[in-house]
């Protein structure tokens, strides 16, 4: 990197504008020395060799002290202004480092923010009340972007993943998915049937970009089965109240269906096969360090999934 001569002579000159400051706010060599924890003699002579720099008078200097001259007067507003700017800089770290302010971008799956993100949410907001966070509510495919981009500084999301390097992903939770039917398929209640006897009913799925559906149908495959929904729903959210109301049967996790099925709008239907487990997942770029906020965050995440997982 080539540095200019303009640059390494103001790089030199930082010391002296800072005591130019000083001396120029309170009119006095002595008062500046005992703030700056400096000497008198040496803010005289950091000033003067500063006159010599610009090639011109600064202060008019006299037994009451130092007063500044037109073209002092002219160089100590622009320079207030920059050291007003980087005390603001300063002050936004402070509040920043410790978690008084600052904002934080998150990617959330709709399956991980309903099975362990709502209450680490709630935790997360009432012990930092002045951080703000946008959450980004994406499938996992773009959620691990966001990530990848730097849009996001974490996401939370459901397995199958296929992180790569330098991303990482920490397993924090697992869910179950379970098959329910309403009513109208009450006949297969209590019994027990295969993925081979659904190719007779209705299915609900999710889209086939997203990793719901990429699970199913590695399910599905491996009995050699194909997953061939007749209905394609945007969101979890969506299954449930369709499967309610008689148009099909679909695969949900089991937090997503709790209150349903003790209301008796749905019914699990038990299937011959087993179904493997999933995983809610945080996702980070492992080459580049977390803001405080996103480091917070991350603690109360794995605190409290540790704890009851």
């Amino acid at each position: 990197m080539v540095i200019s001569m303009e640059e390494q002579e103001m790089a030199g000159s930082f010391d002296y504008y800072k005591m130019f400051y000083f001396v120029g706010k309170y009119g006095s060599f002595t008062q500046a020395a005992r703030i700056l924890r400096n000497s008198q003699p040496n803010i005289t002579r950091a000033m003067n060799n500063l006159e010599a720099d610009l090639g011109c008078r600064l202060f008019v200097r006299s037994r009451k002290g130092v007063t500044l001259t037109p073209e002092g007067e002219k160089l100590f507003t622009h320079v207030e202004s920059a050291y007003e700017q980087i005390r603001l800089g300063e002050s936004e770290l402070s509040r920043s480092a410790s978690l008084q302010s600052g904002d934080l971008s998150i990617a959330i799956s709709e399956i991980a923010l309903h099975v362990v993100m709502l209450p680490i949410l709630q935790q997360y907001k009432a012990t930092y009340p002045g951080i703000h966070v946008q959450i980004l509510n994406h499938s996992t495919p773009q959620g691990i972007q966001a990530v990848s981009r730097g849009i996001a500084e974490i996401a939370v999301v459901s397995t199958p993943t296929e992180v790569m390097k330098p991303l990482s992903e920490i397993k924090i939770k697992s869910f179950q998915e379970i098959l329910i039917a309403g009513r109208l398929y009450e006949n297969l209640a209590g019994k027990e049937i295969s993925l081979k006897d659904l190719s007779s009913y209705p299915m609900i799925s999710l889209g086939r970009e997203t990793t719901s559906f990429a699970f199913l149908n590695k399910l599905f495959a491996s009995h050699g089965m194909v997953l061939a929904p007749s209905i394609e729903a945007a969101t979890t959210d969506q299954i449930l109240p369709m499967v309610a109301h008689d148009i099909g049967l679909g695969f949900v996790p089991l937090t997503f269906a709790g209150e349903a099925l003790e209301s008796g709008k749905v019914f699990q239907v038990h299937l011959r096969e087993a179904i493997p487990p999933r995983h809610i997942c945080l996702i980070k770029d492992k080459s580049h360090p977390l803001s405080a906020a996103a480091a917070a965050l991350e603690q109360i995440i794995l605190s409290v999934c540790h704890t009851t997982d």
